[in-house]
């Protein structure tokens, strides 16, 4: 029997980044990224064609050094034109929501995406956090108010007890908007600095604040390593050099210089190894088709809970020249059980999808 997963090795690969504006989504949006996720989509193709898969590219010879050689925008145009240039399977590396393009461009090749709608869903953080809460997974507690209420102080009362506390954006993206209130007046300062920004909406999610260590778990869809059956956790990534207990947005930061994967002594400690077991679970229960990234944190007992679900989590990596320094979470994650950058890269391809003979 034929295998049902494309080989990443025979299909001729287009890579998309975000051109499409985030769209509003129940007077919610998620910012979108400087760039769309182009230096990473550079990124991948570069590394991809190094270990000779086929790139289609819209520059007949691309230079590493200019990321629009590399990738296509993920508008319908954008699209129609990869699949004109002969491509198979498109990668897209850039937000996906219910109605978006790479739905209509299922039915005609490969793609390596979330499912849209299941993404536009678990965007929703607080909705998200309350349905791994409900399955019986560690998830650290949250809130969500209205910033721009007129009674948005009294709204915030009923927290001041619970201080200190976490302010971000409900559909957010990484750290950015996210603050630690440790007593009242910020609490009402960070709320209104979200809203007052304009970037993501007027709801805001109030959360448990975690004193402890901070991880991040990449964990990959089962059809990423022949055998498996459910999806697998890499090997945590310690983060470190917080700025006000909050990891610094890594357009700002390179997470290379803050984080570092745990070794296989350190991942035998039960506290981390539950935390695993966890986010396996969680990614079962969303049922990803994609690497995706869930953030993690001790609470004042030593036990971690899920704090952050990230479907769409960066996967940018070290290859382009200047880029020696833009290794990802994913990538660190994936280097401590041997995989090169290009090796997870074709790893992910393997979970591609299809709905050109209506099944998923």
């Amino acid at each position: 029997m034929p295998d049902p997963r494309p080989d990443p090795f025979a299909e001729k690969i287009a890579l998309l980044y975000q051109a499409i504006e985030p769209p509003v989504i129940d007077g919610q949006r998620k910012d979108a990224k400087p760039g769309g996720y182009s230096d990473s989509g550079a990124d991948m193709g570069v590394a991809l064609a190094s270990v000779g898969c086929t790139i289609v590219t819209p520059m007949p010879q691309p230079d590493p050094t200019s990321v629009f050689d590399w990738v296509w925008p993920d508008t319908p145009q954008g699209i129609d034109a990869a699949l004109a240039a002969g491509a198979t399977l498109l990668w897209a590396n850039t937000v996906v929501f219910d109605g978006h393009p790479i739905e209509d461009a299922s039915r005609r090749a490969w793609v390596v995406s979330p499912d849209p709608r299941t993404m536009q869903q678990v965007d929703d953080k607080a909705a998200t956090n309350a349905r791994l809460l409900a399955a019986g997974l560690p998830v650290a507690r949250s809130w969500v108010v209205d910033g721009a209420a007129a009674d948005i102080e009294a709204q915030l009362e009923r927290f001041a007890t619970h201080l200190p506390l976490v302010v971000k954006p409900l559909r957010g993206r990484g750290s950015q908007g996210v603050s630690v209130a440790r007593n009242f007046a910020q609490m009402v300062a960070g709320t209104r600095a979200i809203v007052e920004g304009g970037k993501f909406g007027s709801a805001i999610m109030i959360e448990q604040f975690l004193p402890g260590q901070e991880i991040t778990i990449t964990v990959m869809p089962a059809a990423a390593r022949v055998g498996e059956e459910r999806p697998f956790a890499l090997p945590p990534v310690r983060r470190f050099d917080q700025h006000d207990d909050v990891a610094p947005y890594n357009g700002d930061v390179p997470v290379s210089s803050n984080s570092a994967a745990m070794t296989a002594q350190e991942c035998a400690d039960p506290a981390i190894a539950a935390v695993i077991s966890a986010c396996e679970q969680a990614a079962a229960i969303i049922g990803i088709r994609t690497p995706m990234r869930i953030d993690c944190r001790q609470d004042q007992n030593g036990a971690f809970l899920i704090f952050d679900v990230n479907i769409k989590p960066n996967l940018t990596g070290a290859g382009r020249p200047g880029r020696e320094l833009e290794d990802s979470l994913s990538t660190i994650a994936a280097a401590a059980i041997g995989w090169r950058y290009p090796d997870l890269l074709v790893a992910a391809i393997r979970g591609a999808w299809t709905n050109r003979d209506n099944t998923p």
